[in-house]
């Protein structure tokens, strides 16, 4: 079913592919301020919505990424398309926090306990209709079940990255995590669990971080 509004009117959605995700062309017209209506086209790419989650380490402020292909990235400039990404997933049916903790068990090999759900955003709207749930969560040594590495049927081969919170956003700053989910749920940490009272001493207790290879 079309979404309805008093300022949008869609005139004819067309199916233009349907094969790992939907490609629709629409025609709608767009209510202007001044109440005239304007005919316009667009394309939207829809792969359903997923969700991602940042895992922490509290006591060590360490973070658990995954490094995995991505051909998007490979072929619009990125050196060898290898990205590192906070574990991630689409829904598949599933609400949001069954999904990354299925996603984040098979990526990482970690069964995932309490959750704490941070927001909903769109990552690209204009043309991708992907809604995403963002959750964070700690982790222990004691929370892995496996070794993670994602799912070989689905061809995944996906390395799992153990950082300092500390190396993960300076990583960020050399242009080395160049993820944007990552990014968001890597900034939400430096404020929420760096600024916490004993952060300081453990940051200064700890060793200066090594380069990821990225």
């Amino acid at each position: 079913m079309m979404p309805t509004s008093a300022y949008v009117r869609i005139v004819e959605s067309t199916l233009l592919c349907d094969d790992w995700s939907q490609l629709r062309r629409t025609e709608l017209e767009l209510r202007g301020p001044d109440g005239r209506w304007t005919r316009q086209t667009r394309e939207t790419y829809d792969r359903g919505n997923g969700a991602t989650i940042l895992l922490y380490e509290p006591d060590a402020l360490t973070v658990l990424l995954v490094r995995q292909f991505r051909y998007p990235a490979f072929v619009n400039g990125h050196p060898d398309g290898m990205l590192l990404e906070a574990p991630a997933g689409l829904l598949d049916g599933d609400a949001p926090e069954q999904a990354i903790r299925r996603e984040a068990e098979e990526e990482t090999g970690v069964r995932v306990g309490a959750v704490t759900p941070l927001f909903e955003l769109f990552m690209s709207p204009g043309s991708v209709t992907e809604r995403v749930a963002f959750f964070a969560a700690p982790y222990r040594a004691g929370d892995r079940v496996s070794a993670g590495g994602g799912v070989a049927d689905e061809g995944e081969q996906i390395e799992v990255v153990e950082l300092s919170l500390a190396a993960a956003l300076a990583a960020v700053e050399r242009g080395q995590i160049v993820d944007g989910k990552t990014i968001i749920l890597l900034q939400w940490a430096a404020a929420a669990l760096a600024s916490a009272p004993s952060a300081p001493a453990r940051e200064a207790a700890s060793p200066a971080p090594e380069a990821p290879r990225c």
